[in-house]
């Protein structure tokens, strides 16, 4: 929920990348894989979390997503980088190098 969730945001001591997605969207569904991988091989460096804009449609207006899938980067609590569309495993990875 959105209390959990700013929590996070406020309180992670790495960078935390999360995906905002949507059941639907088959991007969203290609990507999910691409998303789990990167978590394995870069946690507790980076704390990944997922979004379902479907159910928390309140977050999603908080950050202004307009397209799914788009993948938010915060460091303490700030957002430092956004992108949409989806990517691989490796794109994700590199993307988070910048901000580790």
């Amino acid at each position: 929920n959105g209390a959990d969730f700013n929590y996070i945001l406020q309180n992670s001591t790495v960078p935390v990348i999360v995906d905002f997605w949507a059941p639907w969207c088959g991007p969203c569904r290609m990507m999910a894989p691409n998303f789990e991988q990167a978590s394995r091989e870069l946690s507790p460096k980076v704390q990944f979390v997922k979004v379902n804009t479907e159910e928390n449609q309140q977050i999603s207006a908080q950050f202004g997503i307009q397209s799914i899938p788009t993948m938010v980067i915060f460091k303490n609590g700030v957002e430092v980088h956004r992108v949409s569309g989806a990517l691989s495993r490796e794109q994700i990875i590199q993307l988070l190098s910048q901000f580790q």
